[in-house]
């Protein structure tokens, strides 16, 4: 919805509580995901870095909520493993 205001364009948005509550998550996860992936060996974290944003942007306009809470609940365990194996280096 737009709204115009002194001849300006603001755009407003407005989430009922669980697309609110689900959009916090999947930021939650992409800034843990982000630091995660800093840990990484220098030459692997870009590489890192790209596939992250990848999936994300991947599912950016996907609307469905079951499967966006699938989508965090396997975001969660693959970060779990990452960080595993990165702490398994000494990262």
């Amino acid at each position: 919805m737009i709204n115009l205001l002194k001849g300006e364009s603001v755009m407003a948005v407005s989430f009922d509580l669980q697309t609110f509550i689900l959009r916090a998550r999947v930021l939650k996860l992409y800034r843990q995901a982000i630091r995660v992936a800093k840990r990484a060996p220098a030459h692997s974290k870009g590489e890192l870095m790209q596939t992250i944003r990848q999936e994300m942007e991947k599912n950016r306009d996907c609307n469905d909520k079951q499967k966006i809470r699938y989508l965090i609940s396997e975001g969660i365990e693959r970060l779990k493993g990452l960080g595993e194996m990165l702490d398994m280096q000494g990262r």
